[in-house]
């Protein structure tokens, strides 16, 4: 149960809303072909990309275009891969035909008929208007806007800031434990794991005040405090 009922529901976009995953593996696909690199594993080149941009977030503020673009030289040297870098282009023109997660729609429906709805994300603000979440939202906290990511803090002291409502009024949901978790719970915020793949919380990582497969399980707990708030 929820200490407090709240007002302002806050998500993380990519990999929480949007299966960025499989959305982005062919452009990253392409880039490997066209290198020359059909040998080296998908997925865990994508991964080892993305760790390299989670370790950016602590460093002072680059565009995430910029951080992507570096993360990916790292990853064709630590894969032994010769390649141009500007090829990062395909995995941002993919962005249009991200696609959401089936559960997305109809609990976000549901939601915005009780609480305002934002999102908060290590995005910059171009790319995240081409993201076809299709819905707008009562705040918008970009990388972009707050001059910092979620791993050191920024980006959720830019939300706090902006939220209108007390601290212990925001539910935060997201899945990634290495931003979330460990920019949000530092700070107070009440945060809800999307552990959509079930993977283990590091020994590390500030543990989450809940933690769902996906945001129906999420849904369950919203509506069942709002229903005991009512009786």
């Amino acid at each position: 149960m929820l200490s407090t009922k709240p007002k302002l529901l806050s998500f993380d976009v990519f990999g929480t809303l949007i299966d960025v995953r499989s959305s982005t593996y062919p452009a990253f696909s392409s880039i490997l072909k066209d290198c020359g690199a059909d040998h080296v594993e998908l997925k865990a080149f994508w991964e080892f990309w993305e760790h390299c941009n989670i370790k950016q977030y602590w460093e002072p503020y680059k565009s995430y275009r910029e951080i992507c673009e570096n993360s990916l030289e790292q990853a064709f040297v630590h894969y032994n891969v010769e390649g141009d870098t500007r090829l990062i282009s395909r995995y941002f023109e993919a962005f249009p035909n991200l696609r959401l997660y089936p559960d997305v729609t109809p609990v976000l429906e549901s939601f915005a008929a009780e609480y305002r709805l934002a999102v908060v994300s290590n995005i910059d603000d171009d790319l995240f208007a081409e993201t076809p979440l299709n819905r707008d939202f009562d705040l918008v906290c970009t990388a972009e806007r707050a001059r910092g990511y979620k791993a050191d803090g920024t980006l959720f002291r830019y939300l706090i800031e902006n939220a209108n409502c007390a601290l212990d009024e925001i539910l935060h949901s997201g899945q990634s434990q290495f931003t979330d978790m460990v920019g949000g719970k530092p700070l107070g915020l009440t945060i809800a794991w999307i552990n959509r793949r079930g993977v283990e919380l590091h020994p590390e990582v500030p543990r989450p005040d809940y933690q769902f497969a996906d945001l129906t399980q999420l849904a369950q707990l919203v509506s069942s405090e709002s229903s005991s708030r009512r009786e």
